[in-house]
């Protein structure tokens, strides 16, 4: 792989869906496997040979930056740039270009990603002289696209037209919060307007205002799989994924305490936890520092230091 390319992670978004985590972690750093989400995604860029990310920080920004450092723990060197207003992603985008160097992958650091062959993105920009590639997914969810945007393409995938929460989708070809773009997308970042409906800046318009500038853009199928950490059951639901994934009956950090009597089932316990005596956790997620008072018997919560959420149907 080339070193020709930098990273772009956004990670400045508030997060309110997900209280009471938001209001001490910011979604990209919430925990995973006993990692930050945003980890896998610097790991992916690492993997393309990509040394230097620029990582766009706002809500709890310091938060984001005592998790991941100087992204050498990821092999890769980290510039965290704020964004002070939360007006959108081309907005977040508009705040880099003094900090971006040469074509950039941008990705969207409250997403997971399952991805195939993403390299394939990197071969196509370069051979073909493209302005950019969007990663792309065929999406059967047809609530899944009006949530997100579709993307047009010819027979030979390239892109002549996006469309952000479509309600009447023409295609099942989803975008995916990963883009490579060369460095002129900043000229249609600059250009770009405010939305009528969310009085903020897509990033949709600015790929639009990209394509009708003359930039060939192309399209790739490499997401398998995108999971939006939205809301609290979201995150459950990724850790048990990877948890099932990894073939582990639990995954249970060294220094975890589990008291007397107490049984993890199916459950994912991060570091410093505290399990008190005659506990039964099925399908549950302990945040690190988590307590669990003894006696609990719980299926499907997540326990932070101070909070336990219920996560399975009609509990709350």
């Amino acid at each position: 792989m080339t070193h020709d390319l930098m990273g772009v992670i956004l990670a400045a978004g508030k997060g309110t869906r997900m209280r009471p985590f938001s209001e001490h972690w910011p979604k990209p750093i919430l925990p995973v496997l006993g990692k930050p989400l945003m980890a896998y995604q610097l790991e992916m860029m690492q993997k393309l040979g990509i040394r230097d990310v620029v990582v766009v920080i706002g809500h709890l920004g310091h938060e984001v930056v005592r998790a991941l450092g100087d992204g050498s723990k990821w092999g890769v060197n980290i510039k965290y740039v704020e964004q002070e207003e939360m007006l959108g992603i081309a907005h977040a985008v508009s705040r880099l270009e003094s900090h971006v160097t040469r074509p950039f992958f941008l990705f969207l650091g409250d997403i997971f990603f399952v991805t195939e062959n993403l390299g394939s993105m990197l071969d196509r920009f370069q051979k073909g002289k493209l302005g950019g590639v969007l990663a792309c997914k065929r999406e059967p969810n047809l609530e899944a696209i009006k949530r997100n945007f579709v993307v047009l393409t010819d027979a030979n995938g390239v892109v002549h037209r996006v469309i952000e929460k479509p309600r009447h989708p023409r295609t099942d070809l989803k975008g995916c919060g990963i883009y490579l773009f060369d460095q002129a997308f900043f000229d249609a970042v600059r250009r770009t307007p405010r939305t009528a409906m969310r009085n903020e800046y897509e990033i949709t318009d600015s790929i639009q205002i990209f394509l009708d500038d003359g930039y060939k853009v192309e399209a790739a199928e490499v997401v398998k799989a995108d999971m939006n950490v939205s809301y609290p059951a979201d995150l459950l639901e990724l850790n048990l994924l990877l948890l099932a994934q990894s073939g582990k009956a639990e995954w249970v950090a060294d220094d975890v305490k589990v008291g007397h009597g107490s049984k993890l089932v199916r459950s994912v316990a991060m570091a410093g936890a505290d399990v008190g005596e005659g506990c039964e956790l099925t399908e549950c997620l302990l945040f690190p520092g988590a307590r669990v008072p003894a006696g609990r018997v719980r299926h499907r919560s997540i326990f932070t230091a101070d909070a336990e959420i219920r996560c399975a149907p009609g509990e709350s």
